[in-house]
């Protein structure tokens, strides 16, 4: 005896067929992507999630030979480009000893977004003009530990995961019971498909690669992210600050170059797209019903997993591989743009005063580039300070140097001098930055 299908002769039937193969792409491409963060994800993805046709279409161009590309036709991306774990271009970086001016890349990148999400402090007395607040991230790069294999662990995201899997199973089993095969067989299609193509691609391992050898004898790495706005300092040795400024995230997949294990499972994708496409339009009223709550399940998992911060979570596990602790990453709030410009240069000065690789002028020319005469005589001033190790520091204009100038340019360049001396004060008796992390605590007031 077998049971009564419901809503069975119903003439109402849904078009799901193209709900199956598109919607909810994008959020399943997102969600693929963490599976390389949280490890043991790639064995958590036996659920008939949606969107199979632009997740083929999209992990088909991973796979590198003249049949895939001729399949899957679009640019070949690196692995961890294609999964968004890297690829992105980061901040200009300029090194204040050795002089290397480069652009950086993901590393960079992370390391800015890192600093915005640091709590600052107000370090600057009032200044005589206050116009678009500005600040100063420093960060100590401690000695990089063993990158190979960085990853989480997440026990209540492996939890969640089995809700998804739990409906998909039921939904499955529901359409055996009142003999709909083509339902079941359709649910069953994508949670296979979904479970393998998550265990291949969760296969790869994140490392995180960087520079591991200098020349011997080349000065400290410290140097300057910088933005529009905001500015990064950089303290520790070459090696330590070049994975930050050269490195980036790798994704070692199996199978080659070609990487036709994910070929075949973007091509099981298309196979899943074409059946459902032909095949749910003969499933019953209620085996289509089951079809979509396992797909709405899988897409709301999927869309919670878009929603996490993928670049906050690469950006804990760089803190982690640079052995970067709470204490060693700092950020101050400076009143404009001239005054974090001798306050960030105040830190890259401090105990290379006397230093002739440390050109203070330019450091302060990357913050204020104007060439009138004002400008150019304020940074000689301010570049003058930071270059003596006088902690009584003299910002005043001789008559000679004043010659020539109106008074309103006279006023104005008091000004800049006055904020440069009330950066040199905050810095030197309020945050000086000691070149050890050991008694930090002790020496901020």
């Amino acid at each position: 005896m077998h049971l009564q299908i419901p809503f069975h002769g119903s003439p109402f039937t849904l078009d799901s067929a193209g709900v199956a193969g598109f919607f909810g792409g994008d959020e399943t491409l997102s969600a693929m992507g963490t599976v390389h963060l949280y490890r043991g994800r790639r064995w958590l993805g036996w659920y008939n999630s949606p969107g199979s046709y632009t997740v083929a279409k999209r992990y088909g161009q991973l796979a590198n030979s003249r049949f895939w590309d001729g399949l899957f036709p679009g640019p070949n991306s690196e692995p961890a480009e294609m999964f968004g774990l890297d690829g992105k271009a980061g901040p200009r970086y300029v090194a204040s000893l050795s002089g290397t001016d480069m652009t950086t890349g993901h590393l960079g990148y992370l390391t800015i977004q890192m600093s915005k999400e640091v709590e600052d402090m107000a370090v600057q007395g009032k200044a005589s003009t206050e116009t678009l607040p500005a600040s100063v991230t420093v960060i100590r790069v401690g000695d990089v530990m063993d990158m190979d294999e960085v990853g989480m662990m997440s026990t209540h995201h492996a939890l969640l995961a089995t809700i998804p899997i739990t409906i998909s199973i039921m939904t499955c089993f529901s359409c055996a019971v009142f003999a709909d095969w083509y339902a079941f067989s359709l649910i069953l299609l994508g949670i296979v498909s979904s479970g393998i193509t998550c265990f291949v691609i969760g296969t790869a391992r994140l490392h995180l690669r960087g520079p591991k050898t200098v020349t011997p004898g080349v000065p400290p790495g410290d140097g300057l992210l910088l933005t529009p706005r905001d500015v990064v300092v950089l303290i520790g040795s070459e090696k330590d600050v070049n994975v930050i400024t050269k490195g980036h995230f790798l994704l070692n997949m199996h199978g080659g170059r070609e990487y036709r294990s994910v070929g075949l499972c973007s091509l099981l994708l298309l196979a899943q797209f074409l059946l459902q496409l032909l095949l749910i339009p003969q499933a019953t009223l209620f085996g289509q019903m089951m079809f979509l709550a396992s797909c709405a399940a899988s897409w709301v998992y999927n869309s919670f997993l878009s929603s996490l911060e993928s670049e906050k979570i690469q950006g804990d596990l760089l803190l982690k591989a640079l052995q970067v602790e709470g204490r060693a990453i700092q950020k101050y709030c400076l009143h404009n743009r001239r005054s974090q410009a001798v306050f960030a240069c105040s830190i890259l000065s401090d105990g290379n005063e006397t230093n002739e690789d440390f050109d203070a002028e330019r450091m302060l020319s990357l913050f204020v580039p104007n060439k009138t005469r004002v400008w150019n005589l304020w940074r000689k001033k301010v570049a003058a300070q930071l270059k003596s190790t006088c902690r009584d520091k003299k910002f005043h204009v001789t008559a000679e140097e004043k010659e020539g100038l109106c008074e309103e340019h006279c006023r104005l360049l008091k000004t800049f001098l006055d904020d440069a001396e009330l950066a040199f004060k905050a810095y030197y008796e309020r945050v000086r930055y000691p070149r050890s992390i050991d008694n930090w605590e002790e020496k901020i007031v």
